[in-house]
């Protein structure tokens, strides 16, 4: 299954975001999939992804479209979020510590520890993709 969605950069539609992503999941895997773990992994997932674009990548400018794209293939799933901003170098990124007393770069730590992988592909015709996949653990069915 392959579905996306355009969506302005604004917060205001991060709810309608949010119910695509976890709408279309469970269409697809249904109650293979224990949903009351997984979908708090999800949503801040894609809260981080989506509420960069609005806040870095467009920079106020909710008229710039914000492209997602999901497709699930048995019980992997892969988001890719595209904005149209100048881009980030992951080769730049420190991760945080609590001496540093950093105030910025959390978003990368907590999407590479939610997420089985993270990718970041920089100015693809003019445009950046955040790519997030992950396995969708199927629960365990108990024999009578």
């Amino acid at each position: 299954m392959k579905t996306e969605l355009h969506i302005p950069s604004d917060l205001k539609f991060l709810t309608i975001a949010e119910d695509w992503l976890l709408g279309s999941l469970k269409l697809e895997v249904g109650d293979t999939v224990d949903w009351t773990k997984q979908s708090s992994r999800f949503r801040l997932a894609l809260v981080e992804a989506y509420s960069n674009v609005v806040r870095h990548a467009h920079r106020a400018q909710p008229e710039l479209p914000v492209l997602m794209r999901l497709e699930v293939q048995d019980q992997d799933m892969a988001l890719e979020v595209w904005d149209l901003g100048v881009g980030y170098d992951p080769g730049d990124y420190r991760t945080p510590t609590p001496e540093d007393k950093q105030e910025h770069g959390y978003g990368w730590m907590i999407l590479n520890r939610l997420m089985d992988r993270v990718e970041y592909q920089l100015q693809i015709d003019g445009r950046n993709c955040l790519k997030l996949e992950a396995n969708l653990p199927s629960v365990l069915k108990e024999t009578a």
